[in-house]
């Protein structure tokens, strides 16, 4: 039975900690609860916003709206011709204890992405990626519920358009689907992706030639936590801004005029710009907007540093865009969704 609960406060569910509060709410705790679950919207005739773990949300007011917190849990291996193994997981399960449980039972291929933030439900609305590995890279496919048909829908990778950042759940059909189950092709195998960010002069440094999976693992979590606040320790929501994508020709005039920019190689004609770099060149890190502030040991990263609101982590974002674009001229997207 689903219990609607009205005038909740979101604050310990989205990891800024933001005080706000939703006119319904509701825990979703399985599958078979998905056709009452639209019963209760129809009922409420508000516009429904999905959460998980919350740790990409920035709420700058009370929410008019249904809540619906995505608690579907369990997990599940099954070995498949080529000897994939297919891990299917609920999306209400937490996304770095997955990674974890997959390790502890060798299944290999998302080290990479360990301790990110969120739940597994999440990671496809916005392809999450870290360390050289996206998650389009290793999900094979995915269910979700249509709220609108009340039918479920198998998405294949393709069918989920995964960009930078974005899928088509993200762009397309924002509140439409309710994903209850993601299937990952993992290997016995271990084949380790260390080319990205610094990854093998950290192993180098602490005198480890062949990794093992949970060696990497560990090392990313280290790495990240070494540069990353947890929400538990102070509200933040990971990086807040995208690297940028411009065309090759842009990214090689800015190279000229700063001669340290960091860019990487993209799709065909264009370049990745390292946002951080550009913040943290116009002095931004560390610093503070009221309790609003620049994480100072990453300045992708904005925190609240006590009593904050949502709308004043959007003044300090707009700031931050407005300075590099005078300086650089690129403007910065936000990654993370803001609501209402």
């Amino acid at each position: 039975m689903l219990e609607l609960q009205e005038n909740v406060s979101l604050q310990a569910f989205n990891s800024f900690g933001f005080d706000v509060s939703a006119r319904y709410f509701v825990e979703l705790n399985s599958v078979e609860q998905l056709d009452m679950l639209r019963q209760l919207i129809d009922r409420c005739g508000l516009p429904v916003l999905i959460i998980g773990g919350g740790s990409n949300l920035v709420l700058t007011d009370d929410l008019n709206q249904l809540v619906v917190l995505n608690r579907i849990s369990g997990h599940a291996i099954s070995e498949v011709e080529g000897g994939v193994l297919c891990v299917t997981a609920g999306a209400g399960e937490d996304w770095h204890s997955l990674v974890r449980w997959t390790l502890e039972q060798s299944c290999y291929g998302l080290e990479n992405l360990s301790l990110i933030p969120g739940t597994v439900g999440a990671a496809p609305m916005q392809n999450i990626g870290a360390y050289g590995v996206e998650l389009k890279d290793r999900m094979l496919s995915l269910e979700a519920y249509d709220l609108n048909s009340g039918e479920t829908v198998l998405f294949s990778c393709e069918d989920c358009q995964f960009g930078y950042r974005d899928s088509v759940f993200k762009s397309r059909y924002p509140g439409r689907y309710l994903i209850t189950h993601v299937t990952f092709g993992l290997s016995r195998t271990f084949n380790p992706v260390l080319h990205y960010g610094g990854l093998t002069g950290e192993l180098s440094a602490r005198g480890i030639e062949s990794p093992s999976a949970l060696e990497l693992s560990d090392l990313i979590c280290e790495v990240r936590n070494s540069k990353l606040p947890q929400p538990q320790q102070i509200g933040n929501a990971g990086s807040f801004f995208k690297n940028p994508v411009i065309p090759v020709d842009q990214a090689e005039k800015l190279k000229q005029r700063f001669p340290k920019l960091v860019a990487f190689a993209d799709r065909s004609g264009y370049s990745k710009l390292a946002a951080g770099w550009l913040i943290d060149q116009l002095g931004w890190k560390g610093r503070r907007e009221g309790d609003a502030g620049v994480y100072d040991k990453q300045a992708l990263v904005l925190v609240n540093h006590g009593q904050a609101s949502g709308q004043e982590i959007l003044e300090l974002a707009g700031n931050i865009q407005a300075d590099v674009f005078k300086c650089f001229g690129v403007m910065l997207e936000i990654e993370p969704r803001c609501y209402p």
